[in-house]
């Protein structure tokens, strides 16, 4: 997609194209390695480290890139377009230490930073159970303040990263507030246990967490008792539909990429399927859509360098714009390559099974309706 006219930097631009050089050489290769065996490969993993993109937004005293909102969104719209998996994980990443360069102590900034920008240390967003989804207030994991240690009881499911993570920023209720509380893998009393078979993010690594009386030192609390949800989990939450948004308008240009391909290469009743005008129809409203996806992704992605208290809002149209045409896009996309389309020799099918699930992780559609709705009255309305 030609995007000269977006108004990105000089700067941006050389970034947008050293990002599409990077995966183009060592993620898009391996991406259907990826989802068929479930999981990423420690040395892809590393590779990334290696060009200085894991601690993509952190700032360079704690090891970050320290890129801008527009340049993160270009990174994951072109990890996106290659590798859902990736990019969601690269996304709980950002989930975690934006919270924590929100709203951690300086001791726990200084410590846990550095640590995980490197990759030494891996984490996840634990916020997820079983029986709690969207409605994160009602979540049931425990955590009992005893002395200067917090002991948590619970379990989480659907942890993105959960298999393989170092440590998780793990959310509770402590006497009816809620608490955000990291935790190392090898605390004792906790269990991991691997998540396979999904429809789609097969290769993201999900697990379910179980704490059993695990003990944590209390110095592990980010931010205050009973701002675990309203400012921790919110933030990362925030973070991770960013993420996901331009995650979404990437793939979405996948699937417009392979079906311009695939119709100017394919003749049905001699002629090309370029030709047919319902292919054409198709076509056209995977460009269009593709587009308006990703202006809605760089709107958002200024606001928030610009600190504008609608980059909230923004992000969520971007979500939910980009999270429902990439599916949309995705579908076409099978269709278009018809009985080719179901084949794992084609990488649409993939398309169309993370697709759906760009549309449940991170807020659900209907969850991004609501907030569209309410925030409406705020920056519409006046």
């Amino acid at each position: 997609m030609k995007i000269e006219d977006l108004g990105l930097t000089n700067q941006q631009m050389d970034k947008m194209q050293q990002f599409k050089n990077f995966v183009g050489l060592e993620i898009e290769p391996v991406a259907r390695h990826i989802d068929a065996e479930e999981g990423v490969p420690d040395s892809v993993l590393q590779r990334i480290i290696d060009e200085g993109y894991w601690g993509a937004t952190l700032p360079v005293k704690y090891g970050g890139a320290n890129m801008d909102y527009v340049t993160y969104g270009l990174w994951n719209e072109e990890v996106g377009r290659a590798c859902s998996n990736l990019r969601n994980i690269i996304g709980v990443q950002g989930m975690v230490t934006s919270s924590i360069l929100r709203w951690g102590t300086k001791e726990q900034k200084e410590y846990w930073l550095p640590r995980m920008s490197s990759g030494e240390l891996m984490v996840a967003f634990a916020i997820t159970e079983s029986q709690i989804g969207s409605d994160i207030k009602s979540i049931q994991t425990k955590a009992q303040r005893v002395g200067d240690e917090y002991v948590v009881s619970g379990q989480k499911k659907w942890i993105t990263f959960g298999q393989r993570a170092d440590v998780y920023l793990v959310f509770a209720q402590n006497e009816g507030q809620a608490v955000a509380l990291l935790i190392e893998r090898n605390t004792p009393g906790l269990t991991v246990h691997p998540i396979s078979g999904l429809l789609g993010f097969r290769g993201s690594m999900l697990a379910e967490l179980e704490f059993e009386e695990c003990r944590v030192p209390a110095k592990n609390l980010v931010g205050a008792v009973g701002f675990g949800l309203a400012l921790v989990a919110n933030n990362g939450l925030t973070h991770g539909r960013y993420s996901t948004a331009w995650g979404a308008a990437g793939l979405a240009g996948a699937c417009m990429d392979a079906s311009l391909k695939y119709v100017s290469g394919r003749r049905q009743f001699d002629h090309y399927l370029k030709d047919h005008q319902l292919i054409q129809q198709m076509i056209a409203d995977m460009v269009t859509n593709t587009m308006a996806a990703k202006h809605l992704c760089l709107r958002a992605g200024l606001l928030w360098d610009q600190n504008e208290t609608s980059a909230t809002f923004a992000t969520s149209l971007a979500k939910y714009f980009s999270s429902v045409h990439a599916f949309k896009a995705a579908t076409d996309a099978v269709q278009i390559h018809g009985a080719n389309g179901i084949s794992k020799e084609y990488p649409v099918q993939r398309y169309l099974r993370d697709a759906k699930v760009m549309e449940i992780v991170e807020g659900s559609t209907q969850i991004q309706q609501v907030l569209i709705a309410q925030d409406a009255f705020t920056y519409l309305n006046q």
